[in-house]
Parts: structure tokens; C-alpha cells; sequence
């Protein structure tokens, strides 16, 4: 691309028709390169609290006019609706993906299913869960039976699945 600005410069390019052209294409170019440079970042159009469920409708995409913005926020909305907050969001603030959590799997308190499963072997018991938990993460839980305490990991059905010792 500087090869032909310095051609067009030193005017290697005869015809004025031709020179146009050429001006219109490097342009075309330059207009690509600051697109594909555009970042965008995922702000709240009103305050969200911490524990509120992000909607799609209290978002809106801006485009990043900071260059020393550094990454580690949101950049699409679909990628953070119906995440939950865990702290205060301010209208017209970038979103931090640290700000985000998975909704609740299961509730502390609540009933759930343990299920162990050793192959051939598949145990189902009712526990209490001691934290509120995601999906995929291993909590501590209660079987309401036997008040053993064991841990298990949530699955995505609602169940939690013993880990053996």
C-alpha cells in the first residue's frame, strides 16, 4: 500500500480517471483496517444490582474510544445476557467480566439429588447443599438421611454427583 501512495505521489500514474481509482481503492483500504481496529463494549443503559439477572434489554454495544481500555470486558451482549451481577453496574460503564457470574444451579437449603455413580454401581440419596453453587462447581452437601457430609459436583439437571474418596 505505500508502494502506490509513493507512485501516486510521484505521479507514475498517468490518467486522472485512473489516479481516482486508485485513490477510491486505497481508500476502500484504510476504511477496512479502522473497522476491523473497532472495538465495542457492552454497557447498561440503567443501573443493575448486585443479584439482578442481566437482560438483553438493559444493554446496548458502544463503541471503545479509549485505546488504553484494557480487555477483560464484555464486548457482546449475547455473551453477557442473562449472566447475574455480582456487584453494582452504572450506566454507560464497560462491564467487567469479573462482575459476572453463572446463574445458581442449586440453593442452599434446597433439596437435591446425590447420585454416585461407579460403573455398574449407582447410588441416589436426597442431601441439603451448605452453599448456593453453578453449574459445574463442587460443593459441600448433606445427606438428609445419614448427615454425612460429602462433596459433590453440580450437574447441569440439578442433580450433584458424589465424588468417591
Amino acid at each position: 500500500m505505500f508502494r502506490l501512495t509513493a507512485a501516486l505521489r510521484r505521479g507514475k500514474i498517468v490518467s486522472a480517471h485512473g489516479r481516482a481509482a486508485l485513490l477510491a481503492l486505497l481508500g476502500l483500504f484504510v476504511a477496512d483496517a479502522a473497522l476491523a481496529d473497532m472495538r465495542t463494549a457492552v454497557v447498561p443503559k440503567r443501573i443493575i444490582y448486585p443479584g439482578e439477572e442481566i437482560q438483553a434489554g438493559q444493554l446496548e454495544e458502544v463503541e471503545v474510544t479509549n485505546p488504553n481500555l484494557v480487555n477483560g470486558y464484555a464486548e457482546d451482549i449475547n455473551a453477557v445476557s442473562g449472566l447475574i451481577s455480582k456487584r453494582t453496574l452504572l450506566p454507560g460503564r464497560v462491564i467487567l467480566t469479573s462482575a459476572l457470574r453463572e446463574p445458581f444451579a442449586v440453593s442452599r437449603g434446597t433439596t437435591v439429588q446425590l447420585v454416585f455413580d461407579n460403573g455398574s454401581l449407582i447410588l441416589r440419596a436426597s442431601g441439603t447443599p451448605l452453599q448456593d453453587a453453578a453449574v459445574g462447581e463442587l460443593i459441600k452437601v448433606r445427606n438428609k438421611d445419614s448427615g454425612v457430609i460429602v462433596s459433590g459436583t453440580v450437574m447441569g439437571d440439578g442433580t450433584v454427583h458424589v465424588v468417591a474418596k
